[in-house]
């Protein structure tokens, strides 16, 4: 409502709501775009995903001046295939249910593909670890928080579950549940939900590098990455991945984007397992949610099935 309505509505701005129901149609959402000259416009990551996988298309996009994207972090390979395609930089945002956008790349500023841009100043962001001390150098993990957040603009007042009130409003910090890191240039990097680090052997593996690295490959539309139990690991990568039009789930489709992903990244951060689907559980928003994608797999260990299109190795 903040981003679509209210922000709009406020700078004098004419809104073009689209209704449409069920599974997104990629094609003739642009077309609208496009026919209403739209010259600002926002969308989720799942979306720009299908956006840029479409062939022969016709539409230019001539009136559009801004795109961003909210939601969850937005891949950097896919702002780069949508500028060549439409001229155009999508701006990453981060933020959350309980809060206004909180780190962003801001118009008139340079945005760095795969950053969410840097801290507004409307909010006292930080990093911390897990002790709670404040993360001063570049290139450390730590925990997003928000500091002197009392009386903060943007941020709700808390939760109506008072043992979870208990456990994000910490020393001084409301914590966001989200890790990240800043390099020199003070630009903010997502690397995952606090609940969705991946610990394998004596590794933290955040699953959007891996996904990031798994989208690079032809032949990928969406991925999602989790930790699955390992008697020797703890936990093993799995991705699991939904391909572009025209591409084969196949032991060799497998082997393909298992090879792409080794070359952009350490041994340790390559999927162990790959598994082809039709589908990613959603929310309404766009983001994936990790959490039914793991119990789905809790439930196969235990009655020993497995998928007929899963690759290990």
């Amino acid at each position: 409502a903040w981003s679509s309505f209210f922000a709009p509505l406020c700078a004098g701005a004419t809104v073009l709501s689209i209704d449409y129901r069920g599974r997104l149609n990629s094609s003739r959402y642009l077309e609208l775009i496009d026919r209403y000259k739209v010259n600002t416009f926002c969308a989720p990551p799942t979306a720009w995903r299908q956006f840029i996988s479409l062939k022969n298309s016709n539409i230019d996009l001539k009136h559009l001046k801004e795109t961003v994207s909210a939601g969850e972090p937005l891949n950097g390979e896919v702002i780069n295939k949508w500028k060549e395609r439409y001229g155009t930089v999508i701006r990453d945002f981060y933020g959350q249910s309980e809060s206004t956008a909180m780190v962003a790349n801001l118009a008139g500023e340079e945005p760095v593909p795969g950053s969410m841009g840097k801290p507004l100043k409307s909010y006292n962001l930080v990093l911390v670890d897990d002790d709670m001390n404040l993360i001063t150098h570049p290139l450390n993990i730590g925990n997003i928080a928000v500091g002197d957040y009392s009386g903060t603009y943007g941020l709700f007042l808390g939760y109506s579950d008072r043992e979870k009130d208990a456990s994000v409003f910490v020393n001084g910090y409301y914590l966001t549940g989200d890790k990240a890191y800043f390099d020199d240039n003070g630009y903010f990097y997502f690397i995952s939900r606090t609940d969705d680090v991946i610990k394998t052997s004596d590794y933290r593996v955040g699953p959007f590098e891996v996904e990031s690295a798994i989208i690079k490959n032809e032949a990928v539309l969406e991925s999602a990455v989790i930790g699955i139990p390992d008697s020797m690991k703890y936990e093993k990568i799995k991705a699991f991945v939904i391909l572009k039009d025209g591409y084969v789930k196949s032991e060799e489709t497998a082997k393909s984007i298992h090879s792409t992903v080794k070359t952009l990244l350490p041994a340790y951060k390559c999927p162990r397992v790959i598994e082809f689907t039709d589908e990613l559980p959603k929310t309404i928003s766009g983001k994936i949610k990790r959490k039914e994608l793991k119990q789905l797999e809790l439930e196969r260990a235990n009655n020993g099935v497995k998928d007929n299109y899963t690759y290990d190795f």
